[in-house]
This record gives C-alpha cells, structure tokens and sequence, in this order.
C-alpha cells in the first residue's frame, strides 16, 4: 500500500501514520510544516487553505488518502477534486458530532445527520464544527462514492493528546491530595484509544471497506471510576478521588465535558456520547485496548515532553482548583 495522509503530524493523523511506518506502508504526508513528520516518511509541505497549498501532488498517485481536516469543508472538496483518478480510496476522519441533536442513545450510522455542504467555509463565513465535519463527509463521497470511508469518531484519547482531556486529569491527579471525582463512579464511557482507531482504518482501508462506521468503544469499555484509579494508579500519587454526585457538581456552575473533562453527567448528552451503536465497527474488526493501557502510554508521553501541546481552535479544559475546594469543601468525606 501506499498511503497520503493529509496532516499526519498531530493526534489522529500523527497516530495513524505511525501505525502505518510500523507496517511498512510507503507514507507521504502533507501539512504546513510547522512540526517534524515521523521517521521514515516523505513529508511534502502545503497550506491547504492557499490556493497553491496541493501544488506538492501533483502528478503523483497513491492506494489511499487519510484525511483529517475538521475546520471548512472545502479544503476537503478540494483535496477530492485534486485526487480523484490519483487514488483508489479516500478515507475522512469524521466524528459521531455529525448526528443531529437531539439523539437517542443506541444510535447507529442510519441516523438523522446535521445539515451541511462540501462548499462552507470558501466564502470565508464560519462553520461549526459539527456543520464542517458533515460537509468534509459530502466532499468525500461525492468524489470517491462507495470508495469513501467515513470514520465517525467519538471521544478520541491516548498519547499525543492535542485536546487535553485525558492529560489534565493525569496532572490534576499526580498534584495528588483530595480530587473531586464525579460520580457516579459507575458512570458508563465510550471512547477510542487514538492508535486503536488507526489500526482500524488501516485495515478497512486495506479491505476496502467504504461507507459511515461509528467508531469508539463498545459502551461501557471503561467507567469513571476505572479511568481516574488508573489515572491514580498510573501517577503513583498520593491522591484521594472523593466522589461526588452530579446534583452539587452542576449546583456550584461547574461545566460537564469542558470543566471537568472526559464526564458527563447521567442524562441525554451522556447517552448520547457514551451509548452508541458500534456494532457495524466492531463486526469490521474493531479493536479496543483496556483503559489501563491507554492511561499508563498518556502518563509515559507526558512524562517525557512535559506537557501536552494545545490545538489552537480549542479551549483549554480543565476545573479551577478554588472552585473544587470549594465543591469538596462541602461534600461529604
């Protein structure tokens, strides 16, 4: 195989193209060249928002294109129109936020999507994020028809993180002393270890598989309370998770998925995000390592550059440490 992967230097893409070099799969990447590629592959510089940004493919052809742009979809459309007839397959790293809200838990790939347009974004006006992953799917299936792979990702962890969920709640708990952990700690979560999501692709792609695939865990693969004693575990530190219920949680203002990262309380948004339907991915191969393991890599890669990189089109997460001394403050220990 030979494989371009648009980006291919951050999270997903980077992950991906690791799994690939590991293979021995011939990898070209494409990106601005603001970070250095993995070893091992031919890395080819272009902004994809400038109109000369493919200049760098032209004339040059490859099995499959892996693309993780999620910004306007027509940076999308525009890489499928250059590469239409230059490879055999094109795979769209999507996300399960395409679905439009409200939605039931147990949803599957046949579900109602958001509305949206492989041409937003070229007038230069905004496009929310679910919006522009929808469109980016359009680009792809338009150009490449049954030969386009839409991942619908869900919750992505694991090394090289650039979002910072998983990576607060690694610092947060190796400062050690009381955490405030939401309950409860039965909590239900659905996820993908981000190299767990690139073996997968790699696979189909391989096998030829084209269509929509959500793809993260099977429901309950991992709990709250299993993550943050991991987390404990991992950190060796000296912290005590005190759980607490989401009534005074949310009481003292405190913000679900942003605040406290990864959690959501009991309710729709959390049957939502946590109990969707994987079966189709799972049938295809799907894969998923414990939480223990993606845990201890994000603690080891942490440890080693000191802390996590930021995606610049998303705000930091995490809990001020007043406003949970307070929320423990008045819980019950």
């Amino acid at each position: 195989m030979t494989l371009l992967v648009l980006g291919g230097t951050g999270f997903v893409g980077r992950a991906i193209v690791a799994e690939a070099v590991a293979r021995d799969v011939e990898v070209t990447v494409l990106n601005r060249g603001q970070r250095d590629p993995i070893a091992g592959v031919e890395a080819l510089v272009g902004d994809r928002r400038s109109p000369d940004g493919l200049t760098a493919l032209s004339g040059r052809e490859w099995d499959v294109v892996v693309d993780t742009w999620s910004a306007e979809p027509y940076v999308v459309r525009d890489s499928v129109a250059a590469l239409i007839g230059r490879a055999a397959a094109y795979c769209y790293i999507s996300s399960r936020s395409v679905y439009a809200q409200p939605a039931a838990a147990r949803l599957d790939e046949a579900g109602a999507v958001v509305d949206g347009s492989p041409d937003d974004g070229a007038d230069g006006a905004a496009v929310d994020y679910a919006q522009a992953k929808r469109g980016g799917e359009l680009a792809a299936e338009a150009g490449f028809g049954d030969r386009a792979l839409l991942a619908r990702a869900g919750l992505i962890l694991g090394p090289h993180e650039d979002i910072g969920r998983l990576p607060w709640w690694l610092h947060r708990i190796a400062r050690g002393g009381p955490v405030l952990a939401p309950g409860p700690r039965d909590l239900p979560l659905q996820y993908i270890d981000a190299r767990d999501l690139a073996r997968w692709v790699l696979d189909a792609t391989a096998a030829g598989l084209g269509g929509a695939f959500n793809l993260v865990s099977e429901p309950g693969h991992a709990t709250m309370e299993r993550l943050l004693t991991a987390c404990v575990r991992a950190t060796g530190a000296e912290a005590e998770l005190r759980w607490v219920d989401p009534e005074p949680i949310l009481a003292a203002g405190i913000e679900p998925w942003t605040d406290l990262p990864i959690w959501l309380p009991p309710g729709e948004d959390h049957d939502f995000l946590h109990q969707g339907d994987v079966s189709k991915a799972l049938a295809a191969g799907l894969r998923c390592r414990p939480v223990e393991e993606t845990v201890d890599d994000t603690w080891a890669w942490l440890r080693a550059v000191g802390d996590a990189p930021q995606r610049a089109d998303r705000p930091r997460v995490g809990l001020d440490p007043g406003v949970e001394a307070a929320v423990l403050s008045r819980a019950p220990s």
